[in-house]
C-alpha cells in the first residue's frame, strides 16, 4: 500500500476478502527481473498471511521467447496464441516447468510460505484438447492456421487445489494440460487462469501484466479505464481499442465473470505492490471488470 495508507483504511477490504480464494495470474517482463519477481511473490505470500487463499497461475512468455531465440527459433503468434510445434513445445515445458515454476515455489518458501508446483497431469488436474485450426486474416488474406500443440481446457479437477489450500499451501500452476492419451498441450496462461478460477469458485482473478490496465490510448497512462462492465468490454474489442495480446485477456475475463467470479483485475505487475494496492485500497491501480 502507498505511504499514508493504514491498516484501518484497508480494514473494509480485509473483511471483504477474508478467507477468499484469489487466483493471481503472474507473467510479463516483471517476472524476468529477479527483484521484481521476488516482490510479486512476497506480496502473494502476504495475501496468505492476511487470511486470503491465493492460487498462482504463471506464464513465461518473455523467458520462452528468449530461449527460442537462443536455439535459433523465431516465436510466432497468431490471434494472441503462440504457434507451438514439437520443438517449441519442448522449450515451453523446459522453461515453464523446469525454470519458472520451480523458482516461484522457491520464492514462496523464501518469503515464509509453503508452495507446491502443479502441472496438468498432476492428479489429472487439467484435461486439455487440441485447439482446432482456424481461418484468420493475415496481411489482408484469409489463411488456415494450425496452432500445433496449443490446447484448450476440457475440464479442471479442483480437488487437488482444495486439498492444498485447506492445508495452508500456495499452489503455483504452470499452464500445461494433457489429454487422455498423454499428449501435452501449451495453454494460454490467461485463459487457463480463468478456467481455474471458475472451477474452484474463486472470489476474484487478478492478472499481472506489462500494462497498467485497459486504456483508450495504450500510449497514454492517463486514459486508463478503472472500471468496465462485460458489455463495455465487447464494445472496446469491436472498436479496436482492445487488440492483439489484450484480446485473450479480455475474452478470458468475460468468460470468468459469466462463470460466476465477482471481479477480474488487470494491473501492471511492474509497479511495486500493485497487487496489494489493487485489492486493499479504494482507488486501486488498474482495471476492474465486473458483470454490470
Amino acid at each position: 500500500m502507498e505511504a499514508g495508507e493504514s491498516f484501518a483504511d484497508a480494514l473494509p477490504w480485509l473483511k471483504k476478502y477474508s478467507g477468499a480464494v484469489i487466483v493471481v495470474k503472474v507473467g510479463g517482463h516483471a517476472m524476468v527481473d529477479p527483484e521484481a519477481r521476488s516482490g510479486i511473490i512476497k506480496d502473494i505470500v502476504t495475501l496468505k498471511f492476511l487470511g486470503l487463499k491465493p492460487v498462482i497461475v504463471h506464464g513465461g512468455g518473455p523467458e520462452i521467447d528468449a530461449m527460442m531465440k537462443r536455439m535459433g527459433k523465431t516465436p510466432q503468434f497468431v490471434s494472441g496464441f503462440r504457434v507451438t510445434d514439437d520443438e517449441t513445445l519442448e522449450i515451453v515445458r523446459m522453461v515453464l516447468v523446469g525454470n519458472v515454476n520451480t523458482d516461484i515455489v522457491s520464492l514462496i518458501a523464501r518469503h515464509g510460505g509453503k508452495g507446491v508446483g502443479i502441472i496438468g497431469n498432476d492428479g489429472n488436474f487439467i484435461v486439455a484438447r487440441k485447439k482446432a485450426p482456424e481461418k484468420v486474416v493475415m496481411n489482408g488474406k484469409e489463411v488456415d492456421i494450425d496452432y500445433g500443440w496449443v490446447g484448450e481446457t476440457e475440464s479442471i479437477n479442483p480437488g487437488i487445489l482444495s486439498l492444498l489450500l485447506e492445508n495452508g499451501y500456495i499452489p503455483a500452476i504452470a499452464p500445461i494440460g494433457y489429454d487422455a492419451a498423454g499428449n501435452c498441450f501449451n495453454l494460454n496462461a490467461d485463459t487457463a487462469a480463468g478456467d481455474i478460477a471458475v472451477a474452484i469458485k474463486a472470489t476474484s482473478l487478478v492478472s499481472l501484466t506489462d500494462v497498467d490496465g485497459v486504456m483508450m490510448d495504450p500510449k497514454k497512462k492517463e486514459t486508463l479505464i478503472p472500471q468496465l462492465s462485460v458489455a463495455q468490454c465487447y464494445e472496446l474489442i469491436n472498436k479496436g481499442v482492445v487488440s492483439r495480446g489484450m484480446i485473450p485477456k479480455i475474452l478470458s475475463s468475460i468468460s470468468v465473470i459469466k462463470g460466476g467470479i465477482k471481479s477480474v483485475h488487470i494491473i501492471n505487475g511492474n509497479l511495486p505492490h500493485a497487487l496489494l494496492q489493487e485489492l486493499f485500497t479504494d482507488k486501486g491501480v488498474g482495471t476492474c471488470i465486473t458483470l454490470d
